[in-house]
């Protein structure tokens, strides 16, 4: 909103220095700012009405040190974190934006449905909260809006090399790279970042060109089964990784930043051009969005870290993670979500293994054996008597190592 009205007084008016608003890098800090000053500021005064109305996380005990100790902590604190995202993004961003519109709308549909499980944990007593199918049918229904959104809006495309004659109906733009040069068309496609691969691009629809010809048509199917299970395993990842205090708010800060790095590179066309990585039009108005993530995720770490005042619940978890896939999907870095997330995977694989070495187990032998001690793995160290925050300490230098690994990664051939 602010953006609009800095915009129309610099149109009419000689206000001197009013035309900073138009740069993408200072609305970016300002996003970064003022989301602080949400989650640090308001943050503690619904903390205490949360403690008022005696919206108390119930913790089931399972022997673990200290645990029986933080029941009762005021949960539902995930607003917070939306509140801290939601507010500079309205204020600073575009909102016409196709990209903004995307995220904000997963901000929302993400948030309701991890709001209304902690309601019915909270306020139903019923610790089961949302049944699963529910979380489920939920974020699949996202999964496919964002995903047909992405196929089909028109404004969504991405800067391509073409050789003369082009074969679609779109501007050719030239430039020179050093002394070669360079016809590009803004196109449509299914093409993704993918390291390793030829130019670090892989198209999904060569995922069926065993099929024969004709398998471009399919292309949609595949991107949709992509999207789908993206969204769905790092929007649950992250709920299983929010399991001690501050680990799944430090490590989603960490994801954001490394994200906000990346969208400010693909949304730069002369950044984009000279690392030769993908350039997608107008998604430079995500570092506006990626600045209030994480200035939410650390104002909220304020409360949420050992020992933490507040939990964020399903409302934060569930919001965060499925925010995380889809500006990965938007910017299309969604391949190296297994890399950049190696934490929330590693999280989910350990739940995976325990369960089906378990059942496995038991039909076998009689009776279910356990590959760790406890699962999710943060569960398995602290059985093994590591303190809380050594555990969050650990985990947090892993992700800044794999945040560094991704960034590395598009650079290699």
């Amino acid at each position: 909103m602010l953006y609009y009205l800095f915009s129309y007084l610099s149109k009419n008016y000689s206000i001197p220095g009013i035309g900073v608003f138009q740069y993408i890098t200072f609305r970016m800090a300002m996003a970064v700012i003022v989301s602080l000053l949400v989650t640090t500021v308001y943050g503690r005064r619904l903390i205490d009405y949360l403690r008022f109305k005696q919206v108390g996380e119930t913790v089931r005990n399972l022997g673990l040190e200290g645990q029986m100790q933080k029941s009762g902590t005021p949960t539902m604190g995930g607003i917070i974190i939306i509140l801290g995202i939601l507010i500079p993004t309205l204020l600073f961003a575009k909102l016409d934006n196709i990209y903004i519109i995307m995220m904000l709308v997963t901000t929302i549909w993400l948030g309701l449905i991890g709001f209304l499980d902690d309601y019915i944990k909270v306020f139903k007593k019923n610790k089961e909260g949302l049944a699963g199918k529910f979380k489920i049918t939920g974020q699949v229904g996202l999964a496919l809006i964002i995903g047909w959104t992405m196929y089909f809006h028109t404004n969504i495309t991405i800067r391509q090399e073409v050789k003369l004659p082009v074969k679609y109906d779109v501007p050719v733009d030239f430039h020179m790279r050093g002394d070669k040069p360079v016809y590009t068309q803004d196109v449509k496609s299914t093409k993704t970042t993918m390291p390793f691969y030829k130019n670090n691009e892989f198209d999904y629809a060569k995922v069926l060109k065993f099929i024969g010809p004709g398998y471009e048509h399919y292309a949609l199917l595949v991107f949709m089964v992509f999207v789908i299970v993206i969204i769905t395993s790092v929007s649950n990842g992250a709920n299983i990784t929010d399991g001690i205090d501050g680990l799944a708010t430090g490590t989603s800060a960490i994801i954001g930043l490394t994200l906000a790095i990346l969208a400010y590179v693909s949304g730069n066309t002369m950044i984009a051009d000279y690392l030769n990585i993908m350039y997608i039009p107008n998604s430079g108005e995500l570092v506006i969005f990626a600045g209030a993530f994480v200035g939410a995720c650390v104002g909220f770490l304020w409360y949420n870290s050992y020992p933490a005042q507040v939990f964020m619940g399903d409302t934060g978890s569930l919001a965060i993670g499925g925010i995380i896939a889809v500006f990965a999907i938007i910017i299309r870095k969604e391949l190296l979500v297994p890399v950049l997330c190696g934490v929330f995977l590693v999280e989910n694989l350990s739940v995976i293994m325990q369960v089906g070495w378990f059942k496995f187990t038991k039909r076998k032998y009689g009776e279910g054996r356990r590959i760790f001690l406890m699962a999710p793995l943060h569960h398995h160290y602290q059985k093994k008597g590591f303190h809380e925050s050594k555990i969050v300490t650990r985990f947090w230098i892993i992700c800044i190592f794999l945040a560094i690994i991704t960034v590395i990664t598009l650079k290699l051939r």
